[in-house]
């Protein structure tokens, strides 16, 4: 028996002071792995044959071990073993906010970026070098976990008809052996792409909570017109796509919901509380077309799942929610972007991105009713929130701004967001990076007495790290969370300091001056 995927660590929520994650491993036979799981007062883990898939000339077996460890007033370097292979990960002490790590775009968009990149993983070296010194307790995965572009290249028949006039390929429907080609190129992906050496050690050892973006499916996918989107052979693209981000990202069989699903809703949002922290994160992929990113139902569960939880000054309450939002809330607006197209190479991959991001005015009113909303819980539960961000391949501090609340706190009036990206996708050419940084509006009027605005990333005089980064967020005693920005060409990281609602601090303006920047090796 032969390991051909995995371990890969997943988290499944603290319940009543029971730390829940799963590991998934997947073999080349039909009996499952042996999983020991070396911790005290903890029981059995639970084991689930969630899949059966076919990878390359193999049949795989996908097996789910459910593990539940009891937390105690420290913290716990719990230990588990996968057919003789030890791993180690780390539980937080009860009722204590996670450390955690966020990263996105774990891969690249095309085969020349891949050859043109020294050294591709050196990113995820940096997070075990982290981690071994202070251990993450969960891996938050913001989009593009993998890049599924390849399909149109490695599959001729998909050449072929992407070849076809568009009329005819809205026609075309893909026989079964094409179909059944295109499942198992998804099946087969996750395999090839997650059982690199760093990769798959921290995928070992720090409980993942993963969300999709358009590439684990295919670029741009949500964001063509409706004719595109309802095709037959984009119909088989994103079942095959869903079925395996489901498998492996979410680790839940064909008849399961996520233990975290967030109820009222049928796709993949999840919402969770670790201690004071709550982390919300919507699924703005299933149903995301031109004009919509999620639909009604699905905000209405959110924001019902958002209302449930208990206050920041009651027992148990959240002092800070963290929101991923795989596009930025806060960023350009690319209209200017859009009509200066034809100056910059790779026009396609950018008009995707165009259509793509909040600002495009198709998304602006959702945006925005996001905007007031997330405003509106925070002065209502006294709850700091946070927006995380990736998708865009440069790292960014953003803020939003109200004026219209008479709360007296200035964190339940300014909402961040930390955007950080890639973690494996180079940064845009330097000529998208120039454009960004010099004619790009850094600021945005979103309505009476609300604005948003890029700000100065911590310590230097331009608003976007154009190297590749990911993002550590280490709470402190106080229930501030210290963000930190690891990048790729530099020694020490770009802090960002983030204080719960009731921490007094004088207003801070639309500028730099809302940033608080500490120096510090970690």
């Amino acid at each position: 028996m032969a390991t051909k995927l995995g371990p890969v660590m997943g988290f499944r929520g603290a319940i009543k002071g029971v730390w829940n994650v799963s590991v998934l491993v997947a073999v080349d036979a039909k009996n499952a792995p042996k999983l020991t799981l070396n911790t005290n007062e903890a029981p059995e883990p639970k084991v689930e044959k969630i899949g059966t898939v076919r990878a390359g000339r193999a049949d795989l077996t996908v097996w789910r071990f459910d593990c539940a460890i009891k937390q105690s007033s420290k913290e716990l370097a719990a230990k588990y073993s996968v057919d003789g292979e030890e791993w180690t990960f780390t539980v937080p002490p009860l009722n204590v906010a996670p450390r955690m790590a966020y990263g996105s775009c774990n891969g690249f968009s095309s085969l020349k970026l891949l050859k043109s990149t020294r050294d591709p993983h050196a990113l995820w070296r940096d997070v075990l070098e982290k981690h071994a010194g202070t251990p993450f307790h969960l891996l938050l995965l913001g989009g593009d976990q993998v890049y599924s572009d390849g399909i149109w290249e490695e599959l001729r028949p998909l050449a072929d008809w992407a070849a076809l006039k568009t009329e005819e390929g809205i026609e075309y429907k893909p026989s079964q052996a094409l179909v059944r080609q295109i499942k198992e190129y998804y099946e087969e992906l996750y395999p090839r792409r997650w059982m690199q050496t760093d990769l798959r050690k921290a995928f070992a050892t720090i409980p993942t909570v993963m969300m999709w973006d358009d590439h684990d499916i295919f670029d741009g996918w949500g964001s063509y017109a409706k004719e595109l989107q309802e095709c037959y052979v984009y119909k088989a693209l994103f079942a095959a796509a869903r079925d395996a981000f489901a498998l492996y990202q979410h680790q839940v069989g064909a008849a399961e919901r996520h233990p975290l699903a967030i109820p009222g809703q049928d796709y993949f949002s999840l919402g969770f509380q670790v201690g004071s922290t709550a982390i919300l994160v919507p699924d703005m992929r299933s149903e995301r077309r031109e004009d919509q990113v999620m639909s009604p139902p699905t905000w209405k569960a959110v924001y019902e799942w958002l209302d449930q939880l208990p206050d920041a000054e009651k027992p148990g309450g959240a002092k800070h929610l963290f929101i991923m939002s795989s596009i930025p809330v806060v960023y350009p607006d690319f209209q200017l972007l859009e009509n200066a197209l034809g100056l910059f190479p790779g026009r396609q991959e950018l008009e995707d991105d165009l259509r793509d991001h909040w600002t495009s005015p198709p998304h602006r009113q959702e945006r925005l009713r996001l905007i007031h909303r997330l405003l509106a819980f925070s002065e209502a539960k006294q709850c700091r929130v946070t927006i995380l961000s990736g998708d865009v391949h440069v790292g960014a501090v953003g803020v939003v701004r109200s004026e219209r609340s008479s709360s007296t706190s200035v964190a339940v009036k300014t909402m961040n967001q930390l955007t950080s990206s890639g973690i494996v996708h180079p940064a845009p050419p330097g000529m998208v990076l120039f454009f960004l940084e010099n004619v790009a509006d850094k600021i945005s009027n979103d309505d009476s007495g609300v604005s948003s605005q890029l700000i100065e990333i911590p310590g230097t005089h331009y608003h976007f790290l154009g190297s590749r980064n990911w993002l550590a967020l280490h709470p402190d005693q106080e229930m501030r969370y210290w963000a930190n920005w690891h990048v790729e060409t530099e020694k020490f990281p770009y802090i960002k300091v983030v204080h719960p609602a009731n921490f007094e601090m004088p207003a801070p303006k639309l500028s730099n001056e809302a940033i608080v920047a500490t120096p510090s090796s970690g």
